[in-house]
């Protein structure tokens, strides 16, 4: 069964640091993108950072310089590094698959709240 799995969210102060991972099964032959997207509280989910399996990655310009992204594609795991995290950086964080027939899956999403 498809399924994207994601770990490492939790409450963390201003200008602190948090690993987020996601590790996909189901569908390891036909992954070309994964990624994150955010949702806040009353705002719709944004693009946060895409990797493609070519290595090439989008990122949003609220987190450039700040977050970084990093795939293993030996293992179908995506990992998004937060630093200088600010309380604008709550929210549910999802992770995001999309294969070469460009069918996409969701994880079911970590709370991240920076706050002290």
């Amino acid at each position: 069964q498809e399924q994207l799995v994601e770990s490492g969210g939790g409450l963390v102060q201003p200008g602190g640091s948090l690993r987020l991972s996601c590790a996909a099964s189901g569908i390891i032959s036909s992954i070309n993108a994964m990624g994150w997207y955010r949702q806040a509280p009353g705002r719709v989910r944004e693009l946060v950072v895409i990797i493609t399996s070519g290595g090439t990655t989008n990122t949003a310009d609220s987190v450039k310089g700040r977050f970084t992204i990093s795939r293993d594609n030996a293992k179908n795991t995506v990992y998004l590094q937060m630093n200088s995290l600010s309380p604008e950086d709550t929210a549910v964080y999802y992770c995001y698959a999309q294969t070469k027939a460009f069918v996409n899956y969701w994880g079911k999403g970590t709370l991240v709240t920076v706050s002290s």
